[in-house]
């Protein structure tokens, strides 16, 4: 990684996540391996502990499970998550999407497409993915896909 880049993806992390998601991201005494598109633009950020972000075109990171698990290690409870019990635990591990109806807790400002660590009650990551919905449509529904799960920490 260039040293322009590190707080350009800082501010991008930020803005995406909140205060303090940069730092925990991108560390400034950590090696990151950097992919890239035929452009040149980053495409992945790696970790030795794996993938943390992929760049997307959007201008918008999307989360790999380490990057979900510096997240909800830095950000305040329940700062960019959605938090599910032991009833689905076991599917969300597996990469199974999260349904509205086994949501118990979620960041308030949640909206469709913003991208979240999905843990369990206990604190523990068991996923990443997208949101399908809104904090308050995954308190209120029922039924329906809340969270389309890229990622499961099985």
């Amino acid at each position: 990684m260039t040293r322009d880049e590190l707080p350009r993806l800082r501010t991008v992390a930020d803005y995406q996540f909140g205060a303090g998601a940069g730092r925990a991201l991108f560390p400034p005494a950590e090696d990151q391996t950097v992919t890239r598109s035929t452009s040149g633009r980053p495409r992945q950020v790696r970790a030795d502990d794996g993938r943390l972000v992929s760049y997307g075109t959007d201008g918008r990171f999307t989360l790999g499970l380490e990057g979900g698990r510096r997240l909800i290690e830095a950000l305040d409870d329940p700062r960019a998550r959605v938090v599910v019990g032991s009833e689905s635990e076991p599917f969300v591990r597996e990469g199974k999407n999260v349904f509205a109806k086994f949501v118990r807790d979620v960041d308030d400002d949640v909206r469709p497409t913003d991208e979240v660590a999905v843990v369990h009650a206990d604190g523990d990551l068991l996923a990443v993915g997208r949101a399908e919905l809104a904090a308050d449509a995954m308190r209120d529904f029922e039924s329906g896909m809340a969270v389309k799960v890229r990622a499961g920490n099985d």
